[in-house]
C-alpha cells in the first residue's frame, strides 16, 4: 500500500471514528495494517480543528 493511500485511510478512519460510524471490518484493518503514530497525529490536528471550529461558531454567535 502506498504512503498517501495509507494515510488517506488513517484519515477516513478517524473522521469517521469522530461520527461514530466506523464498521468493524475498517476498525480491524485499522489495528493492523495502520500505524499508532499516524492515528494520534490526525487524531489530534482533528481535534484541534473541531475546537477551533466550536469555539469560531460560538464566537460568532455571541457578536
Amino acid at each position: 500500500m502506498s504512503e498517501s493511500n495509507s494515510i488517506s485511510n488513517t484519515i477516513k478512519s478517524v473522521l469517521f471514528a469522530f461520527l461514530g460510524v466506523q464498521s468493524n471490518k475498517n476498525r480491524e484493518r485499522d489495528f493492523t495494517q495502520g500505524k499508532f503514530s499516524h492515528f494520534v497525529i490526525i487524531g489530534a490536528i482533528a481535534v484541534v480543528i473541531f475546537i477551533a471550529t466550536l469555539i469560531t461558531i460560538v464566537s460568532l454567535v455571541i457578536e
